[in-house]
């Protein structure tokens, strides 16, 4: 099947190197640290938050992204498992925040190595498939990881 337009054929591919490298990232998280993809990116947002590890929930639904009742069954795990806490901001009783635990914090600095591998492990591969132009491949996302390689190249994206 092929798809009538450059830009669906090109959404198409990028949402197929989306889902690979979202699938190799929840692979090895989960099989090194038991958490999932998402769970690791609303710790790091907590972490590296400028607020001192807390962000307003709306904030977190933003940062990751996801939609903020997936945001509030997230927190809940990751405050049942000791990774974060939530309460309520004092000037505002419906706005509630969550804040990161030294636990959490630990999780996020032990597993940072492990996605960074995925990372770079899955964009090897979509960068063999453009250069084999295999049947599914990325030729028309090239750009795209030509920019992560270079940021992966500069630290990780620091």
């Amino acid at each position: 099947m092929e798809l009538p337009t450059v830009l669906e054929r090109r959404w198409q591919e990028l949402r197929r190197l989306e889902s690979r490298i979202e699938e190799a990232t929840e692979r090895a998280l989960r099989a090194h640290h038991g958490i999932s993809a998402s769970e690791y990116a609303a710790l790091a947002a907590l972490a590296y938050s400028d607020d001192g590890g807390h962000l307003r929930q709306q904030v977190l639904a933003e940062e990751i992204p996801l939609s903020e009742s997936s945001v509030t069954r997230l927190v809940a795990r990751l405050e049942k498992t000791g990774l974060t806490e939530r309460y309520l901001c004092e000037t505002d009783r419906r706005g509630v925040y969550t804040q990161i635990t030294a636990r959490g914090r630990s999780l996020v600095e032990e597993a940072r190595a492990t996605l960074l591998a995925a990372l770079a492990d899955a964009l090897d591969a979509a960068e063999d498939a453009v250069a084999e132009t295999a049947p599914g491949g990325y030729e028309d996302v090239g750009p795209v990881l030509a920019y992560l390689r270079d940021e992966r190249r500069e630290g990780g994206g620091r």
